[in-house]
């Protein structure tokens, strides 16, 4: 899907992309420039599922859940701005790199996530990206994703 949308709701999200509750992390785009780069958001609050285990004495949002959500965000960049893929392909986290974290995030905050197109080789797509809360980097990775079709998935 190709389009030049500077921002993205909910619809437009669960258009875009196969992840429902309790997975879909990205809660709206507020920059896109196709090819280029996102800024997305996540609110994150005290009724995601995995506070209850992760810590009920100290709400922590799970880091590689943050990474999730960066790679959500990677996907909506791709298929906003990729004539490759189409609707019906699956977005794939092909590897991490460089994974830091550097703050807790907890319920209340709001994550905002920056992606930034690095380059892409043989249908993988590189990032750098990072996860701000309140101005302050709370966790940051270079991702690699790949798209395939879902039909070659099967079987």
């Amino acid at each position: 899907m190709n389009t030049s949308a500077t921002a993205l709701d909910i619809h437009k999200i669960l258009a875009l992309l196969p992840h429902r509750y309790p997975i879909l992390l990205v809660d709206r785009v507020l920059e896109l420039e196709p090819r280029r780069r996102i800024k997305a958001l996540k609110n994150v609050s005290i009724n995601e599922p995995y506070f209850s285990g992760h810590f009920p004495q100290r709400p922590v949002m799970p880091g590689v859940l943050i990474i999730e959500a960066l790679a959500q965000a990677a996907a909506l960049l791709t298929f906003c701005g990729s004539k490759q893929v189409s609707e019906q392909s699956l977005y794939y986290l092909a590897g991490i790199d460089k994974a830091r974290f550097k703050r807790p995030v907890a319920p209340g905050d709001t994550l905002i996530l920056n992606v930034h197109h690095e380059r892409t080789r043989r249908e993988i797509w590189k990032f750098s990206a990072s996860a701000e809360v309140e101005g302050t980097v709370a966790a940051q990775a270079e991702l690699m994703c790949t798209a395939r079709p879902a039909e070659q998935d099967r079987g």
